[in-house]
């Protein structure tokens, strides 16, 4: 949809917290860096994006928040006209509890486009 519409494309991809946890188990020790998986996820996404677009502007950013809270807030910040969101949560019993797709299409300030990802 960028594409065909030459418009930017902000991939966003939200983490909960900025705590960094170590864990150890025997003599290996990990740390898990939530902004990190969210910035690596993120700048995964636009660099395959890229390969397949190559004339497209794509920018990737970790934003801080719950997903649907952190897209809505990205998106009023860029000044955005179009947020799309999967509706991988909006099938079956979530569909009651609530999904991020239902979450920004009822905050956001722009247009939503939930694209069917089932």
């Amino acid at each position: 949809m960028a594409n065909v519409h030459e418009a930017e494309l902000h991939v966003i991809s939200a983490y909960g917290n900025q705590e960094v946890r170590t864990l150890r188990a025997g003599g290996d020790v990990v740390e898990i860096n939530q902004v990190e998986n969210a910035t690596r996820v993120a700048k995964g996404v636009a660099d395959s994006l890229r390969g397949e677009f190559p004339n497209l502007t794509i920018t990737s950013n970790a934003a801080l928040g719950q997903p649907g809270e952190a897209l809505v807030s990205t998106a009023s910040e860029l000044d955005a006209d179009l947020i799309v969101v999967g509706n991988k949560r909006v099938q079956g019993f979530s569909r009651v509890l609530g999904s991020i797709a239902r979450d920004v299409a009822s905050e956001a300030h722009c247009d939503v486009y939930i694209a069917y990802t089932r």
